[in-house]
């Protein structure tokens, strides 16, 4: 189908969390994705939208049909969707973009996006501090972690990733560490654009703490928060100044 007018509303979320995050957060975010599929032309999912996502030899992670019909549905409806992959569901890959079509991503990038040269990475490994996790992250993207992996039956490693899993503890508003992690990153996020002069924007997600800075004439670092706690997402349209809202039933 023909991809929607590329000059409509680009909108950007993160960190939603679907198979942990509260029943009443995820019918909020299946809401937002509805309107979404109706109200821009490219939706941009920046990391950590499924708690968990694996892709087996057997099958992929269990428990998001609701979501994966609906970002299908918007594909079919020349909605652009682009998925970044986040610390927890980098592994995607085939199934998601060619069963349920979406451009799926595993590295940061610099793109267009609705007209300003844009850097969009999860925010995962960036900045300062956070070792152990980068310790921790060459190991579970190694190949030989992610052959081992996928060898397994989908209902058990999704049990094991469960069990690892501390999204539960974030329900709450951010804490000393998400605010001490949010910090990192505007530092990260700020010196890049001091350096790269080209860069207009900067997106970033993973601290759960929505963040907007404008530096410069026209020039922004903006964090798209969550939907474990916020409910927030960002509104970039060709020609206005970039917005971060939080969703109360109607995206503006």
């Amino acid at each position: 189908m023909q991809a929607k007018d590329p000059s409509r509303t680009v909108l950007v979320a993160s960190d939603v969390h679907l198979g942990s995050i509260s029943v009443e957060q995820q019918q909020a975010f299946m809401e937002w994705l509805c309107q979404a599929q109706e109200a821009a032309s490219w939706i941009v999912l920046n990391g950590d939208i499924f708690d968990f996502w694996f892709e087996y030899a057997w099958g992929t992670t269990r428990g998001h049909d609701q979501a994966l019909s609906r970002l299908k549905s918007m594909v079919q409806d020349g909605v652009r969707i682009t998925f970044m992959g986040g610390n927890h569901d980098w592994w995607g890959g085939r199934y998601l973009r060619d069963e349920i079509g979406v451009e799926f991503l595993q590295d940061p990038v610099v793109v267009d996006m609705a007209g300003r040269r844009t850097l969009l990475a999860h925010g995962d490994g960036l900045g300062k501090g956070d070792l152990g996790y980068r310790a921790m992250r060459l190991l579970l993207r190694g190949r030989l972690t992610r052959w081992a992996f996928a060898s397994l039956p989908p209902a058990v490693g999704d049990r094991v990733a469960r069990g690892v899993s501390k999204t539960e503890n974030r329900w709450t508003a951010p804490g000393e560490t998400e605010t001490r992690r949010a910090a990192a990153l505007r530092h990260w996020a700020l010196a890049e654009l001091d350096a790269h002069a080209e860069l207009d924007l900067v997106l970033l997600g993973h601290t759960h703490v929505p963040d907007f800075v404008t530096t410069g004439a026209a020039r922004w670092y903006i964090n798209s928060g969550d939907w474990v706690y916020h409910r927030s997402y960002i509104i970039l349209r060709e020609g206005e100044d970039p917005r971060l809202e939080e969703w109360n039933g109607t995206i503006l």
